[in-house]
């Protein structure tokens, strides 16, 4: 599978808009986690590994291309979410909020 990129092909889409580049990021294997343990101080990556439960290979594949797309970025105290990393956690609360009541409504 390719690294995303804005204006290259992604999953569902050849036209590499951003919106079909963010959302063939955020379906791909662990992304999700990956930036929901980033929500809060920088983490080393072994802490990541851990948090996330996942194996090297794949955390340093989700790593790269999260670090390409500047949303997760690295320096001496670890993994941090970006600027634009912590406006997109900041976006998915509303789907948070309606997943809650979806789940409530159909249980």
């Amino acid at each position: 599978m390719n690294s995303p990129g804005i204006g290259s092909p992604a999953r569902g889409s050849s036209s590499g808009r951003p919106i079909m580049v963010a959302l063939d990021m955020l379906g791909r294997r662990g992304a999700l986690r990956l930036l929901w343990e980033l929500r809060g101080d920088p983490l080393t990556f072994r802490a990541l590994q851990q948090a996330c439960e996942t194996n090297p290979g794949s955390l340093n594949t989700r790593l790269k291309e999260l670090r390409d797309l500047g949303i997760v970025d690295h320096d001496a105290g670890g993994y941090r979410l970006t600027d634009h990393g912590r406006a997109l956690m900041i976006a998915l609360q509303p789907l948070q909020a309606w997943a809650e009541e979806w789940a409530e409504a159909t249980s």
